[in-house]
């Protein structure tokens, strides 16, 4: 360090001081484990240095493989990503885990209870657990999820695990933000084939029968196997590259308390990163993933672009109109729609127009 308190001339040799930024994302970078609790929580934030400190980090990223975990509310998912840290950490990896909880509705507060689940490995430096509120995003995942994995890539944890906020059938946004999806079921729960109805065949590469010591495992074990058979062999979502295999979804029977079935089962997902590998599906994988970060970005803009129109007089009359039934929802929109326009939003302009266009043609 030059100390430039010395001589009397000017001096030249000194650089500009780095910013908070620059200085926590350099020090992400060299494993300071505190600088990434900082960035990521930026992140979450939302604010400009958690944008600017996700830029820098983003070409730094790339190389961790992404895993998503979810199932219903009470699969055991958190004890079951507890149970793979286990087997990744003996093989001397080092791994980095989004935990999403649910959100209040009435506080936006979140309990944030898969940290307390996985506190056993706190005083690991080969562990991070990070945990984050849904913040009232559907689909089992938060806005910023996409975000804080690229964050925990870059600082060098391989594999990433995303954990999802266990709401039920609906949480599949997690596929197109992961390179593997596990999808957990439990025996006694009636939820299996529901989950598979809705789209489980399709966004699960390996299904994971958890609390594999309880009565009923083996059964659930069964029934997931039979349904397998019946199911289109190459569903749309894991279409193969041409010439190649489609990956043959396992099931797999796992007790994190009696740890049965948990080298199978990161054996497994080492096997389906191969064969994306292999196959060439990582490359469709990841514009999937690109694609759905590019929507999901710009549906939180237009989500923040229509918020603030609501103290606009117009809007607020319309909102009205429609509460008392004189106006329809879709006639309503045409004033949020010129509001916006009047912001500056182009888009709100035209759509305006073709909506008033279509309204006058009925």
């Amino acid at each position: 360090m030059t100390d430039v308190s010395a001589g009397d001339g000017p001096v030249t040799d000194v650089p500009p001081p780095a910013t908070p930024r620059q200085d926590l994302v350099d020090r992400l970078l060299a494993g300071d484990r505190r600088a990434l609790a900082r960035v990521l929580t930026r992140i979450e934030n939302g604010d400009r240095v958690g944008a600017a400190a996700s830029a820098r980090l983003y070409a730094h990223g790339g190389r961790a493989h992404v895993v998503g975990v979810t199932g219903p509310p009470g699969a055991g998912k958190s004890t079951l990503v507890g149970a793979l840290i286990g087997a990744y950490r003996e093989q001397g990896r080092s791994v980095g885990v989004v935990a999403v909880d649910p959100s209040s509705p009435m506080s936006g507060g979140a309990t944030l209870g898969d940290r307390i689940r996985m506190g056993a490995w706190h005083g690991d430096d080969q562990v991070f657990v990070r945990s984050m509120a849904s913040r009232g995003h559907g689909g089992g995942v938060a806005r910023a999820t996409t975000d804080l994995v690229d964050a925990l890539d870059a600082a060098g944890f391989n594999p990433v695990i995303v954990e999802t906020v266990g709401a039920g059938q609906g949480e599949i946004d997690v596929a197109a933000l992961t390179h593997t999806t596990l999808l957990v079921q439990v025996p006694g729960t009636g939820d299996a084939v529901q989950t598979l109805k809705a789209g489980g065949l399709e966004v699960g590469d390996i299904l994971v029968v958890g609390k594999g010591d309880l009565p009923g495992a083996a059964g659930l074990e069964a029934d997931l196997r039979g349904m397998l058979t019946l199911a289109e062999p190459d569903p749309p979502s894991r279409r193969a590259v041409p010439g190649q295999d489609a990956w043959p979804v396992r099931v797999i029977r796992v007790s994190a308390q009696t740890q049965e079935g948990v080298a199978e089962l990161a054996d497994a997902i080492d096997a389906h990163r191969a064969h994306l590998a292999r196959s060439g599906e990582i490359v469709t994988r990841l514009r999937a993933r690109a694609e759905a970060t590019l929507l999901a970005r710009l549906r939180a803009l237009l989500e923040a672009q229509v918020a603030g129109t609501t103290a606009d007089r117009r809007v607020a009359d319309a909102v009205a109109a429609v509460a008392a039934r004189t106006r329809t929802p879709d006639e309503a929109l045409a004033s949020v729609l010129t509001v916006l326009a009047e912001r500056g939003a182009p888009w709100a302009g035209a759509a305006a127009n073709n909506r008033s266009a279509s309204f006058g043609r009925r």
